[in-house]
């Protein structure tokens, strides 16, 4: 099983809003999630991200891929770098 940290999109037409999940590669995007570790609000001004960095970190070193989005929400906060540093430990 392949488990990917992507995001789910949630809120109306037109207005975005995302939660960041850690699911099974095989689900649909807006399908069955194993756990949500933040969220990602595009059209708040500034644009908002919640991370629960401890939970990101644990399900990266169990193997989960985050999505390039994912990716570069993770660079921009640091837990890249941070799951970078604490693997060539």
């Amino acid at each position: 099983m392949a488990v990917k940290i992507r995001l789910k999109r949630m809120g109306s037409k037109r207005n975005p809003f995302y939660r960041i999940v850690v699911a099974d590669s095989r689900s649909p995007r807006d399908g069955r999630i194993i756990e949500q570790v933040g969220t990602y609000n595009p059209v708040a001004n500034p644009v908002e991200v919640k991370i629960d960095t401890e939970k990101a970190l644990d399900w990266m070193t169990k193997g989960a891929k985050p999505s390039d989005t994912v990716r570069n929400l993770f660079s921009k906060e640091g837990i890249m770098k941070q799951f970078h540093e604490s693997k060539n430990q």
